[in-house]
């Protein structure tokens, strides 16, 4: 009976372990478009298409300073060529999101961020290394850095979404 209760116990604790951290998806293709600089689309290698968003990192939106410089910057990283995506999440908008390597095994969402392309997106990542190279690059002014008053791309939405609300009432 000891045995048997044993068992159970060491069986049920492998069995939780293997649920609650199942292997990441990797998937791997190449990058056919750049949205924006937090984005993509991949052709994946069964030749279907997916949008990509980078985890853990947020770049200028449209209509803001240094959002063609991020989107120019992703593009010299990744298109039109290989990658590998880990995806951690799917959004709202049904993009995957993923951290991104390229074919040399470079962290593509953390040199948006250390060149200064992107803030680190502390609401949906607490990734040390991130947050590091965005205080690195921000020391060295770097980039969207070279601005003193670099508005972040959600407060950017947000104050957007204001000024729609408040086009709509009048």
């Amino acid at each position: 009976m000891r045995f048997l209760f044993s068992f159970l116990l060491v069986f049920s604790f492998e069995f939780c372990n293997t649920i609650a951290s199942p292997e990441p998806e990797i998937l791997y293709g190449k990058v056919v478009r750049i949205i924006d600089g937090d984005s993509f689309e991949i052709l994946l290698t069964e030749n279907r298409a997916e949008k990509i968003r980078l985890n853990g990192i947020d770049c200028p939106e449209k209509g803001q300073d240094y959002y063609k410089t991020a989107k120019n910057g992703l593009s010299e990283l990744i298109f039109e060529k290989e990658v590998k995506i880990v995806k951690t999440d799917t959004d709202r908008y049904n993009r995957i999101v993923a951290d991104v390597y390229n074919a040399d095994g470079l962290y593509i969402n953390a040199l948006m961020v250390e060149n200064g392309w992107a803030w680190h997106y502390k609401k949906y990542s607490d990734d040390k290394k991130i947050a590091a190279l965005e205080t690195k690059a921000k020391t060295e002014k770097k980039g969207l850095w070279q601005m003193e008053d670099a508005l972040p791309p959600w407060e950017f939405r947000n104050k957007k979404r204001k000024q729609e609300i408040i086009f709509h009432n009048k």
